[in-house]
């Protein structure tokens, strides 16, 4: 008999969670790995998506925990997290695989890293598109906060991963206008298929993600991600949450690892800041769509969460464009 999938968040919430989350590509690099090579990749303070592209092997973790990779495996990362991309060699060279740190042989070209472990002679037996990314509700709640062990998921040729890693990649070598925009768009969609995967999946790796690990929790808080101008209430958000108020604050903090209250503020003044940016509201309805009542709350508010006042904040975003 076949396995059913745990319970977990549903599909509804998952797809409010998934059009509010802001991702930004902070680093990208290809990865090429020649035969007889290892390529140690260091700690990098971000999340990673590393995508095989081309070749067969291990991708190995310093704790000893390893997955087998092929074209297509795509492995998400926790931020620090160092590892080892290893080819598959013949059994007869196995033991003079030469390791090359990225640092040593990682080489800019205009904003992404090309990082090749062997000569530029022969074809690499192994490529890696490795993404680095922010993944945020807002300042302080990112989608991959408290995600401990590395998620491992084998898509295939028609998932099509690779040609959005790819475009990205194009659209950061190309460097025009909008061109980190256009990056972020499309690993977003990366994010959301292997989510995608998660709702029909029997394994539990989902359940290594904070926020999706508690689907009543993720429930109220794809509510405040939907609209944080509207009247929420620890109560409200508690009865969405078919939960007690006590139990909801509870489990709320344990699995956010804040109030509710806190990240509702912090979700507010995400929205404000785009408005803002936007250019298509006055500031008195922006503090209206913020939930607020009073300007000068609303101001006090942003100043301590953005440092500078909301019309200050909108002449910076306009010196910029």
């Amino acid at each position: 008999m076949k396995a059913e999938p745990l319970s977990r968040i549903s599909p509804f919430d998952l797809n409010r969670l998934m059009a509010s989350l802001d991702v930004e590509v902070v680093a990208l690099s290809e990865c090429l790995v020649n035969t007889g090579f290892r390529l140690e990749i260091g700690d990098v303070e971000r999340p990673g998506i590393h995508y095989v592209m081309k070749g067969t092997g291990r991708i190995v973790f310093k704790n000893g925990l390893s997955f087998d990779v092929a074209p297509h495996s795509l492995i998400i990362v926790a931020p620090n997290t160092s590892f080892m991309l290893e080819p598959a060699p013949a059994e007869s060279s196995r033991d003079s695989q030469t390791t090359v740190g990225a640092g040593k042989v990682g080489v800019m070209v205009d904003s992404v890293f090309r990082i090749r472990a062997g000569d530029e002679v022969h074809e690499p037996q192994m490529i890696v598109i490795c993404g680095y990314f922010k993944a945020q509700y807002g300042a302080s709640t990112g989608l991959f906060e408290g995600l401990a062990v590395p998620i491992f998921e084998q898509f295939s040729a028609a998932d099509q991963l690779d040609d959005k890693l790819q475009a990205a990649f194009d659209e950061l070598l190309k460097q025009e206008i909008g061109a980190g925009a256009m990056s972020g768009a499309l690993m977003k969609q990366v994010i959301v298929a292997l989510l995608r995967r998660s709702l029909t999946s029997v394994d539990t790796w989902m359940e290594r993600f904070a926020m999706l690990s508690d689907p009543k929790v993720a429930r109220a808080f794809a509510c405040m991600v939907a609209d944080p101008g509207a009247a929420h209430t620890i109560e409200s958000l508690a009865e969405n949450a078919f939960l007690s108020r006590s139990a909801f604050m509870a489990r709320f903090s344990s699995v956010i690892g804040r109030s509710p209250m806190l990240v509702l503020r912090d979700l507010r003044m995400r929205q404000a800041a785009a408005q803002l940016s936007a250019g298509a509201f006055t500031i008195d309805q922006i503090v209206r769509n913020a939930g607020y009542a009073s300007r000068s709350s609303f101001v006090r508010m942003f100043k301590k969460v953005h440092g500078v006042e909301p019309s200050g904040y909108r002449e910076t975003q306009e010196t910029e464009r």
